[in-house]
C-alpha cells in the first residue's frame, strides 16, 4: 500500500528518487502515466494486470467507454525501472503534461501513487480542505 506525502526534487535530468518505502513495493515492476487533474500516477506491475483485467470485464454496452479509458490509461504508459539509487526518469511528455519542473510532492493513494508539481498540489490540497472535511461529516468512513 502506498501511503503518506514526500516532497521531492526532480534532477536536471527529469530524475526522482522514489520515497525509500515505495522502493520494494515497485521491485517486481512498475508503469508511470498520465492521471488525473493532471499528475502522473505510479502503478505496480501488479496493479496494471488488475486493472487490464477489469477492462476485459466491463459489461459489452460499455464498449466505447472501454476502449476510451484503454487508450487513456495504457496509452500514456511508460515502463520504468529505478537505478541502483532508487531513481526513475520520467519522460519529458510525462513531466510537461504534470507540469513537473523541479519542486514535486509524491503522495501515497493506497495502490498507486502520484506525482504532482509542488505549487499544484498545496493548491489541489487547498481548494479540497473544506469539501474533505465536509464528507467526513455527511457519514463518510473515517479512520479513527
Amino acid at each position: 500500500m502506498f501511503v503518506g506525502s514526500y516532497p521531492l526534487r526532480l534532477d536536471e535530468k527529469g530524475r526522482l528518487a522514489l520515497p525509500v518505502r515505495y522502493r520494494d513495493l515497485v521491485a517486481d515492476g512498475m508503469v508511470i502515466k498520465k492521471g488525473q487533474e493532471r499528475c502522473i500516477y505510479g502503478l505496480t506491475m501488479a496493479r496494471v494486470a488488475e486493472q487490464s483485467a477489469a477492462l476485459k470485464a466491463m459489461a459489452p454496452s460499455d464498449t466505447n467507454g472501454a476502449r476510451m479509458h484503454a487508450r487513456m490509461s495504457f496509452g500514456s504508459m511508460v515502463e520504468v525501472e529505478a537505478d541502483k539509487t532508487g531513481r526513475v526518469t520520467i519522460p519529458a511528455g510525462l513531466r510537461e503534461y504534470a507540469g513537473l519542473d523541479r519542486d514535486v510532492v509524491v503522495v501515497g493513494v493506497d495502490t498507486r501513487f502520484e506525482i504532482w508539481d509542488s505549487g499544484t498540489w498545496e493548491a489541489y490540497v487547498a481548494e479540497q480542505e473544506a469539501v474533505f472535511a465536509a464528507m467526513e461529516s455527511e457519514g463518510m468512513p473515517t479512520l479513527s
